[in-house]
């Protein structure tokens, strides 16, 4: 279809090119090469060099004689700096930045920030600083991708050591596409750098009307940055009102619809990925009074997961006792205050880790309740004395004492801070011991720059579940931003070493 498109002159060089410049963002160099070979052949092989070794293609081949060239150098730069942004940023100043046409060299810039940020190095905000300037040179708006652009408001945040670099950020969401700016992150984050903008503005209190009207936009709502703008706010956590309970009518038809009943017997026979399948097919076209009557369905089998992945499909009528169920609750709150943590944030981890699904095992080979890994089991055993053979793991009561066990150590190695326990239990903890060097940061500018988007997301969620666990059981104050705490950052002076035996 593409090698049409361009026979027929719907696509030129520059679509084809700017397809390779998106694809190497990807980090998809075969997609960079398909797409240059409906222009030449001898691109294509040009790309497949540059992929291999890029610092030897810019040293060796490279050129910016004519725009294929050019084109070709830029991609080189970019390969480069997926693993090495310095080594590019050096290429970029000795030779690239002055021969490059000014939108070339902004891309190559804006790649070097969006790799230097995701390693989270200091330089990463003034080279989005230099792409900028660099496109405003070639008279264009730049078309980076939403991805880089999320890099470049991510460094903003970080940015003048902590503080924010707030007219980086506004810029990079408002160039970010419709759909992305309506994303929760960005509607909060753009509140944020109208509040930090203020002060210097001609209109102060309108910008700060603005950000609260944003703020109102998003508060409440079951999210992490719904919560969060709330507490901005000043608003209490305010659960949805429950929904009347399903009629006889309504259960009725999701006790007899076939499709649900064969999901939950594929499910009861160890089939569970067909069931899932199968249950999902069966929710197509279901309004919000069907899907609370489905997902009561699987809450009533104990099919935790379909009970509140169904359950978050609704979208006026919010049913919390569904979405936030609490199963095994005796036990999880005994095993949490045995070692002093808090029950809402083990359910909270919980909830992500397994919906409460006691056989559930990841990829990788995480099982269980609370999806220990089996290394991470045995040491966890040896280190509280218990009595441990791995086919124990997915015993409800071992991986609960187990889980807990080690997110406690976790909890403690990191001071207390439940944000680094969740990505340290997520990533391990040698991850989080480099996130946090650095600038001194708000927690939620700290979450939001994780490097690993799955981390990222899970941190998140894991946060935001406690905080509603905690307003569901009434247990302690569900506030968002008090789980977050104050600051996180380098590994004070006076505090105890890290655990590096943690695995």
């Amino acid at each position: 279809m593409a090698a049409t498109l361009v026979d027929a002159k719907q696509f030129g060089s520059v679509e084809v090119w700017r397809k390779a410049r998106f694809a190497i963002d990807a980090n998809r160099p075969r997609a960079a090469r398909q797409a240059v070979a409906l222009l030449s052949t001898t691109a294509a092989s040009s790309v497949g060099e540059l992929n291999d070794n890029p610092a030897r293609f810019l040293a060796k081949t490279a050129s910016a004689a004519n725009r294929p060239a050019a084109e070709l150098a830029t991609l080189a730069l970019m390969r480069l700096a997926t693993n090495d942004p310095d080594a590019a940023a050096l290429q970029l100043n000795e030779r690239w930045d002055k021969a490059l046409p000014p939108d070339l060299a902004a891309w190559a810039w804006a790649s070097v920030a969006k790799q230097a940020a995701l390693k989270l190095l200091p330089d990463a905000s003034e080279h989005f600083v230099r792409a900028a300037q660099r496109a405003s040179r070639g008279g264009a708006e730049p078309d980076w991708p939403d991805d880089t652009l999320a890099w470049k408001a991510r460094a903003g945040l970080r940015a003048e050591n902590g503080r924010g670099r707030w007219q980086q950020v506004m810029q990079a969401i408002n160039a970010m596409t419709p759909e992305q700016q309506r994303d929760p992150a960005w509607i909060y984050w753009k509140a944020r750098a109208l509040q930090g903008l203020a002060p210097a503005s001609q209109d102060d209190e309108g910008m700060r009307a603005l950000s609260r009207e944003m703020l109102a936009g998003i508060a409440g709502k079951l999210h992490f940055y719904g919560l969060l703008a709330a507490e901005d706010l000043g608003q209490p956590l305010a659960l949805p009102p429950k929904p009347a309970p399903p009629t006889a009518e309504e259960i009725e038809a999701a006790k007899s619809n076939p499709g649900l009943t064969r999901a939950l017997q594929l499910i009861e026979i160890g089939l569970r990925n067909e069931g899932v399948r199968e249950w999902n097919f069966s929710l197509r076209g279901m309004n919000d009074r069907a899907l609370l009557a489905a997902a009561q369905r699987a809450c009533d089998a104990q099919v935790w997961d379909r009970c509140i992945n169904t359950s978050d499909r609704t979208r006026e009528e919010i049913d919390v006792d569904q979405r936030y169920p609490l199963p095994f609750r005796k036990d999880v709150i005994a095993k949490a205050s045995e070692i002093g943590l808090d029950p809402s944030y083990v359910y909270g981890l919980i909830r992500q880790e397994s919906r409460f699904i006691l056989d559930a095992r990841s990829h990788v080979g995480a099982s269980g309740l609370m999806q220990i890994m089996p290394a991470t089991a045995r040491w966890t055993a040896r280190k509280i004395g218990l009595d441990y053979t791995q086919d124990m793991i997915s015993d409800r009561d071992v991986n609960l004492r187990l889980g807990t066990s080690y997110l406690k150590l976790v909890l403690d190695d990191f001071g207390g801070s439940q944000a680094m326990a969740a990505a340290a239990y997520n990533a391990g903890p040698n991850r989080p011991r480099r996130w946090r060097e650095g600038p001194t940061l708000d927690p939620a500018v700290w979450a939001e720059n994780i490097p690993f988007n799955e981390t990222r997301d899970y941190v998140k969620k894991v946060l935001h579940n406690a905080t509603v666990y905690a307003a569901v059981t009434g247990a302690s104050a569900p506030s968002l931003k008090a789980r977050l705490g104050t600051k996180i950052g380098p590994r004070e002076a006076t505090a105890p070493p890290s655990d590096t035996n943690l695995p």
